[in-house]
């Protein structure tokens, strides 16, 4: 086997450089491979790829393999991403080990944490265990530093929260919402605002899902996209676990993770204003997703998170039914919705001339 690489070496130089095209892309990461895996000059297969710019290919030597994570400076700095890969390990968490980055040119050498996320491996049965594991790493999570962290504050979380109506209503349903319709879709982030900024505030991961868990033999799970961490309200996370995009779960077995985990990690809150609280930043976070979604398949081409929409708005519609004052705003969805599969683009909507699974 090969063996490791040397720990972390940095490239050089901080000069900005012009945007590179596929092929010079192409041609500077296999130069950054065989500068930090020499021997035998290994060549690099696509591994992954995520809703952002960055792209992941596998690095194979004999029985080692790494990943090598390519993110175009001028679209996806890596500073962020290296420094809350720290904090994570410092905190005991398994992120990804670095063995080399190059800020200036935007790539990253690391551990290979393979294949299998959670959502593949989530049902009935593994649920609970898997579950306790990623309930667990985020107890840990929840106390790491935040110092020198973005604030999850109020311009921050209603510019999330417009994405739905630009790209959910108006460019997805051909929707355009009426002054006195707009006046309540206003009130209705007022109130999410007001109730994520009213929680404890604490290191958040901001994507903390079942795609962003990959099953570990040690120090399960390992954690991946860290980069969006904030300082941010302590039950998003736990949201974003629990009721996530891409897989639902019964309501009662929800309500055990979150009344198990409130106990473990905020016994001083009550249980009532703990569940608000969880139900509410959720509720902010799937009003942004269903926009997310859209705009990754209008602008970007990424066709599959059209498949996701209907779990996320159901999200949307059975909290904002829950809670009087959001009613109103669940009539309001249900109506620019109508009978519309959602899966599928509106007759008036652009669709993209090549799009993509995600």
């Amino acid at each position: 086997m090969m063996a490791a690489p040397a720990r972390q070496r940095k490239g050089t130089g901080t000069d900005k450089l012009m945007p590179m095209n596929a092929h010079d892309r192409a041609a500077a990461r296999l130069d950054f491979i065989h500068r930090h895996l020499p021997s035998g000059k290994p060549g690099a297969a696509p591994a992954s790829a995520d809703a952002s710019f960055r792209s992941y290919w596998r690095v194979r030597a004999g029985d080692a393999s790494w990943i090598v994570m390519d993110a175009p400076p001028d679209r996806e700095p890596i500073a962020p991403w290296l420094d809350i890969g720290a904090r994570l390990r410092v905190a005991g968490l398994h992120a990804p080990e670095v063995f080399a980055s190059d800020a200036q040119h935007g790539f990253v050498l690391m551990e290979d944490l393979g294949d299998r996320s959670y959502l593949p491996e989530l049902s009935d049965a593994s649920a609970d265990a898997l579950y306790a594991d990623a309930l667990a790493a985020l107890a840990r999570m929840q106390v790491i530093d935040t110092a020198g962290l973005p604030i999850y504050d109020r311009a921050q979380l209603v510019t999330e929260l417009e994405l739905m109506p630009e790209w959910f209503l108006k460019r997805h349903l051909d929707f355009v919402p009426s002054r006195e319709e707009w006046d309540l879709i206003e009130a209705t982030f007022t109130h999410l605002v007001w109730a994520a900024r009213e929680q404890p505030q604490c290191f958040v991961h901001r994507d903390y899902h079942s795609r962003n868990l990959m099953i570990a033999t040690d120090n399960n799970p390992a954690v991946i996209d860290f980069q969006g961490a904030m300082l941010g309200p302590l039950t998003y996370d736990l949201a974003s676990l629990l009721r996530d995009g891409y897989i639902a779960w019964p309501d009662a077995r929800v309500e055990h993770w979150v009344e198990s985990y409130r106990q473990h990690v905020a016994a001083n809150i009550d249980a009532a204003t703990f569940r608000r609280w969880f139900d509410l930043i959720g509720l902010q976070r799937h009003i942004k997703v269903l926009g997310i979604f859209c705009r990754l398949f209008y602008r970007d081409g990424k066709a599959g998170y059209l498949r996701d929409l209907p779990r996320v708005l159901a999200y949307v519609l059975d909290i904002a039914r829950r809670y009087p004052p959001l009613l109103e705003f669940a009539t309001l969805i249900e109506r620019a919705v109508g009978t519309r599969d959602v899966q599928v683009p509106s007759s008036g909507s652009r669709v993209p001339t090549t799009p993509c699974a995600h």
